[in-house]
């Protein structure tokens, strides 16, 4: 005991020293402004958007319920959830070095001394001469504490719940790009049963031209080439109105798997794409780097590598070490008895004279893996900036777009009714007509394209901003040393909502969400 106590007090002496580095982040690259945006001002991200429900701004019940869904029962999202258990588990290893081992155990001993007789064919012919049997009871209790005198435990724990953190801005990662995924696959959705809408007011369109050329046919004003002219649009349109029917099947599929469901349990009813996307709210530069899980993540495993540079430096001290025994040893198995008792207590040191250079070796393999995770967290930094500046000017240049595609589609509208009316009247041919339904058509299908990749670059955009996850919501060491679990917080999310055709909005473009830049 007063050997375990003078171990104690010298570890208590020298809990502050560890060997190695001590952490300070490396710097990263970060600008000051996005250099695509314009009109750029000063903003707090915790004011702008709702923590965790980023997709508030597109006003879309079904859709947030889908993307609920994501955080219960995504599959990629769970397997997340249970590397960042594994994570905390491995804490805990590590925290358990601190700590004495004791071993405990319980012996029978039976002894024979003396000689016995010897027997004649097979019979004994004597009795046992001075045979005596001696049962020993002993019962040992052992324990061992590797003393952490150079910190090489503690940089291990401090590597550990840097890895943890790490692992719980995976779990976030691995949510937000789940939910971009289905909210990219619903807009998709939603821009096939528009493209639907558009191909059906199309079809009765062309048979109410095939309607006039057909009264034109039968007056003797025009050639049957018309009519079959006109008939071919009309199979034409049908036959692509069809053909939209297999890539909706798949979008839907694919939201089913993303909410953790066969594809035979979700049905979504139809419903048309939005006129235009919501304000996205774009903050300082800076910010980034508490927004984006993936940076954290990556900044978060600079501060692993570098604890574990000070695990390699330890191998350079002696590893000391106290031990302790006491046994009970007596011929009555219980109660023991304090005078049938011995014990030995002692104290260790060991120290690596000669290796080979393996100790210097692998210090110089970790300080490379440092340097190594500095790069990769440079890199994450870039990475996010440059996909912050694709969708920003995506998002600025498909607005320009849709202003200039929208002007077109009124121009060859208004087209399309008066060489009707020409056609009607015999002043100009029907492949005027042709052209022009064709080329209003065509100018319809790009207006909805324009505004299909506004609302996918809009995702793309919330995305790169970390949708809304900062760094507050990632659990600290001291959390994660004392047992903190992220996965109370995800069951306590909502349950999910079972979509089916009976539930969705009605099928008009006015229930569709809108918004404004």
């Amino acid at each position: 005991m007063q050997a375990c106590a003078a171990g104690f007090v010298v570890a208590s002496l020298l809990a502050g020293c560890a060997v190695g580095p001590n952490y300070s982040p490396e710097a990263a690259p970060v600008p000051t402004t996005f250099k695509e945006l314009k009109g750029w001002k000063l903003a707090d991200p915790r004011d702008q958007l709702d923590r965790g429900d980023w997709w508030t701004p597109y006003r879309d019940p079904r859709l947030a319920a889908l993307l609920h869904e994501v955080e219960i029962s995504n599959q990629t999202v769970a397997a997340s959830a249970a590397a960042y258990e594994q994570a905390r588990a491995v804490i805990r290893q590590a925290q358990a070095q601190l700590f004495p081992v004791a071993t405990g155990g319980y012996n029978v001993t039976r002894t024979r001394t003396g000689a016995r007789a010897g027997t004649t064919g097979g019979s004994a012919v004597g009795a046992n001469l001075g045979t005596r049997y001696t049962t020993l009871y002993s019962a040992p209790i052992s324990g061992t504490w590797d003393l952490d005198v150079w910190g090489k435990v503690r940089r291990l724990i401090e590597g550990d719940t840097s890895a943890a953190q790490a692992s719980a801005a995976d779990l976030a990662n691995a949510k937000l790009s789940a939910q971009a995924q289905l909210a990219t696959a619903y807009f998709n959705l939603r821009a096939a049963d528009s493209l639907r809408d558009l191909l059906r007011r199309t079809v009765a369109e062309y048979k109410h031209t095939l309607a006039i050329t057909q009264n034109q046919y039968n007056a003797g004003v025009v050639s049957r080439a018309d009519v079959i002219t006109a008939q071919t649009q009309v199979l034409t349109v049908e036959a692509q109105l069809t053909n939209i029917g297999v890539a909706r099947a798949q979008f839907e599929h694919a939201i089913a798997m993303l909410t953790g469901r066969p594809p035979a349990e979700l049905t979504i009813a139809p419903h048309l794409l939005g006129g235009g996307i919501p304000r996205i709210p774009v903050t300082v530069p800076s910010t980034l780097l508490e927004r984006r899980p993936d940076i954290a993540a990556a900044e978060r495993r600079m501060q692993e590598e570098n604890a574990l540079i000070g695990v390699a430096e330890a191998a350079y001290y002696p590893d000391i070490s106290l031990s302790s025994m006491i046994q009970y040893v007596g011929i009555i198995p219980l109660p023991f008895s304090a005078a049938h008792s011995i014990g030995s207590i002692g104290a260790s040191a060991t120290q690596t004279l000669f290796n080979g250079g393996l100790t210097t070796a692998q210090v110089d393999a970790a300080k490379a893996l440092y340097w190594a995770s500095v790069a990769n967290y440079r890199q994450t930094v870039l990475v996010a900036f440059q996909q912050v500046e694709d969708e920003l000017a995506a998002i600025h240049i498909l607005t320009e777009q849709l202003a200039i595609v929208r002007q077109a589609v009124k121009a060859a509208r208004e087209a399309v009714d008066i060489y009707l009316n020409q056609y009607q009247a015999g002043t100009v041919a029907f492949t005027t007509v042709v052209t022009a339904e064709a080329t209003l058509l065509g100018d319809e299908e790009s207006e909805l394209t324009v505004r299909q990749n506004l609302y996918l670059a809009s995702v793309s955009l919330i995305e790169a901003l970390g949708g809304g996850w900062d760094t507050t919501l990632m659990p600290t060491q001291t959390q994660l040393m004392e047992g903190f679990s992220l996965l109370p917080q995800l069951e306590s999310a909502p349950p999910p909502v079972a979509a089916t055709a009976t539930d969705a909005a009605p099928d008009k473009a006015s229930d569709a969400p809108q918004g404004t830049r």
